[in-house]
């Protein structure tokens, strides 16, 4: 095992909005704070039962994903919890990942791709 799944993160033009009505069909909490990540007007989480954790990051000029058109296809990526960034990157790379942003190595996360194309981010536990 290279990593433990942290939350899964859906772009949308208003993360409190989206939050709260993922709340409304799920339950859970709004902005727990949790020293895994900052939360801010940009990125808002909701907790759930059962430790999942979903988190909405604004993204500007969003274009909401149509079903099944694919010009405008789904929008997420997977956070996934690590102890050794160096380690857990050099890992998915021998998996058939490859680097989308390393970062300027002063952050705590950086973003791959898998095979098919699908964005995740290794974020330091």
């Amino acid at each position: 095992m290279i990593a433990k799944l942290q939350c899964v993160v859906l772009d949308c033009s208003d993360p409190v909005e989206l939050s709260r009505f993922y709340r409304s069909l799920l339950g859970g909490v709004v902005n727990r704070p949790d020293p895994r990540w900052s939360l801010d007007e940009d990125w808002t989480t909701l907790h759930v039962e059962g430790g999942l954790v979903l988190a909405f990051q604004r993204v500007e000029d969003h274009r909401p994903p149509r079903w099944p058109d694919p010009a405008r296809p789904q929008q997420f990526h997977l956070d996934l919890g690590v102890a050794d960034l160096e380690r857990a990157q050099e890992d998915v790379l021998r998996q058939g990942a490859t680097v989308l942003d390393e970062g300027d190595g002063k952050r705590s996360w950086r973003v791959f791709a898998d095979p098919a194309g699908h964005p995740f981010c290794l974020v330091r536990d």
